[in-house]
C-alpha cells in the first residue's frame, strides 16, 4: 500500500475522531462558562480537565490537513474564561437592587424583638504541651551481626 493510501485511510479514521473531540471540547467549555458564573470553582477546573481531552482528540483531525476542529475547541475554551466571569459580574448586577429593595422593605417593617439569653462563657485553661518519652525499640526478630553492620 502506498503512503497515500494510508493517509487516505487514517485520515478517515482521524477526522471523526477530530470531530468528536471538537464537540466533546465545546461541550466542556460551555460548563466552564456556566460554572465560572456560578462561581462554582470545583465544577469549573473539572470541565476544563475533560475539556482537554477533547481538545487532544480534537488534534486528530490536523492529520488530514483539517484544522477547524482543534481551533474551534481551543477558541471556545478561551471564549469561556471570558464569558464566564462577565456572566457572573452580571448576575450579581441583577442581584444586588434585588437584595436591596428586601433589606428595606424589612427595616420598613418593625419587628418585635424578643430578648435573648446569653450563653455563659467559660474559659479552659491552657495546658502545657505534654512530652512524649521516647520508647524502646524491641527486634521482633534476633539481631545478628549482618544486620548490625547495615544499622
Amino acid at each position: 500500500m502506498s503512503t497515500l493510501g494510508v493517509t487516505h485511510t487514517l485520515a478517515a479514521i482521524f477526522v471523526p475522531i477530530g470531530m468528536a473531540g471538537a464537540a466533546i471540547a465545546l461541550i466542556c467549555a460551555l460548563v466552564v462558562a456556566f460554572a465560572l458564573a456560578r462561581r462554582a470553582a470545583g465544577l469549573a477546573g473539572g470541565a476544563a480537565g475533560v475539556w482537554i481531552v477533547g481538545a487532544l482528540l480534537s488534534w486528530a483531525s490536523s492529520f488530514a490537513d483539517l484544522w477547524l476542529p482543534l481551533l474551534v475547541s481551543l477558541g471556545s475554551l478561551g471564549g469561556a474564561l471570558v464569558v464566564g466571569p462577565l456572566l457572573a459580574v452580571l448576575i450579581r448586577g441583577v442581584r444586588a437592587p434585588q437584595q436591596r429593595r428586601v433589606q428595606s422593605s424589612d427595616a420598613q417593617q418593625p419587628r418585635a424583638q424578643e430578648p435573648r439569653a446569653q450563653e455563659p462563657r467559660t474559659q479552659e485553661p491552657r495546658t502545657q504541651p505534654t512530652r512524649v518519652a521516647p520508647t524502646q525499640v524491641r527486634p521482633s526478630a534476633p539481631v545478628t551481626d549482618g544486620i548490625r553492620a547495615a544499622a
